[in-house]
């Protein structure tokens, strides 16, 4: 996904000389990154040529495993998975499936469908898997702080809020 964390990371990892190839659901242009893409049909050609497949998005109906069996087996074989967003973007069997049979090489996993992950689950032992405890991302009081003040300037102000949920959006 391009959303704050996703647009925040793919420009970091552009910073250091990766070749980032962005993808979100709805159409974002966006001039730093080398390619985006945007909607279903493109999201196979997004993740054709991807080596590293970072998952930054929300849980919503549309992105419920988005990672299925037939989207993990489009990137070239041997590809590593990081899933930091939400654990129910990935079909847990699937991405066992693939593990097994080499097609994703490694998964580092920070979400999962059910947290704290249980303690019987095959992603503890599985050789290929690397399990962080969802902490992807703190909140810094500094930072939070300052955006906090802000809204609350914008709101007595009558101006737009930052960081608003669209409810139907689901994010």
């Amino acid at each position: 996904g391009l959303g704050e964390m996703g647009l925040n990371s793919a420009l970091a990892l552009t910073a250091l000389g990766f070749p980032v190839t962005g993808w979100s659901r709805t159409r974002r242009d966006e001039p730093r990154l080398l390619r985006t893409h945007s909607g279903e049909p493109t999201l196979a050609e997004a993740l054709r040529e991807a080596e590293i497949v970072v998952l930054l998005l929300p849980h919503t109906a549309d992105t419920e495993n988005l990672m299925d069996a037939a989207r993990l087996a489009v990137p070239p074989r041997g590809f590593a998975l990081l899933n930091a967003g939400r654990g129910a973007l990935i079909d847990d069997a699937a991405l066992l499936s693939a593990l097994d049979s080499g097609q994703v090489g490694h998964a580092t996993l920070d979400v999962f469908r059910q947290e704290p992950l249980p303690p019987d689950h095959p992603f503890w032992a599985h050789p290929r898997v690397t399990v962080t405890p969802h902490v992807a991302a703190a909140t810094r009081p500094d930072t939070a702080s300052r955006v906090i003040a802000e809204n609350v300037r914008r709101g007595e102000a009558g101006e737009p809020l930052f960081h608003l949920v669209d409810r139907q959006a689901g994010y």
